[in-house]
């Protein structure tokens, strides 16, 4: 069980699962940079949480609700929450883009709701990414194993602060060059580096040189 002061940004997760690196300079070291697809996204979640709370349908509307778990040592917000008159509770994270390969936007989405249900002593099954390109909501499932991915990877995210060791880069085209803070990260000289250095102890243990 964490404390208020040990809750860590529930934000932080979809960084760790998208890259550990990128995750450590943001929340280590501080460091942010701006591009087109986080100046995207920015505006995408600035239209989520405007405008005030409303009821309509039978469904009342939270926006910028904030979230936390004393169980995960997390704290953030969600976009969207809609309680519904049969007493479901629906969240609805916004992204940019479209859905995507990997699990980072679903545990993002899990992650808020496993401190909604904490918080509220509720049990939510399911909610919704909507994604700006596609302009529809594509439901996620709460599954055992998505549960299980939130909690593994909020542990990594406390162990990493804890540690205050930034983790190594490792360049991968898809995931690197679309990053905000690749000229800061510099992957592929860091690859090149770490290449020299392996090339180098090999040489020594083989009398190369």
């Amino acid at each position: 069980m964490f404390t208020e002061d040990q809750l860590l940004p529930l934000s932080a997760l979809q960084h760790w699962l998208y890259c550990p690196r990128q995750c450590g300079l943001i929340h280590l070291e501080q460091v942010w940079a701006e591009n087109q697809f986080t100046a995207e996204g920015q505006v995408l979640h600035h239209k989520a949480h405007e405008g005030p709370d409303e009821s309509k349908a039978g469904v009342r509307i939270t926006r910028s609700m904030p979230v936390r778990s004393f169980l995960l040592g997390i704290s953030g917000q969600c976009d969207i929450v809609e309680f519904q008159r049969n007493g479901d509770v629906v969240p609805v994270e916004y992204k940019r883009g479209k859905p995507k390969s990997h699990r980072a936007d679903d545990v993002q989405l899990c992650a808020q709701v496993m401190c909604l249900e904490e918080m509220l002593a509720v049990t939510v099954p399911s909610g919704f990414l909507f994604y700006g390109e596609n302009r529809r909501r594509f439901p996620v499932e709460f599954d055992d194993p998505l549960r299980q991915l939130v909690t593994e990877t909020a542990a990594a995210l406390h162990a990493m602060i804890e540690s205050r060791v930034t983790p190594l880069a490792e360049y991968d085209p898809c995931r690197c060059d679309a990053c905000s803070l690749i000229d800061i990260c510099q992957p592929k000289a860091l690859r090149f580096k770490r290449g020299a250095q392996a090339w180098f102890s090999a040489a020594l243990k083989s009398d190369i040189l």
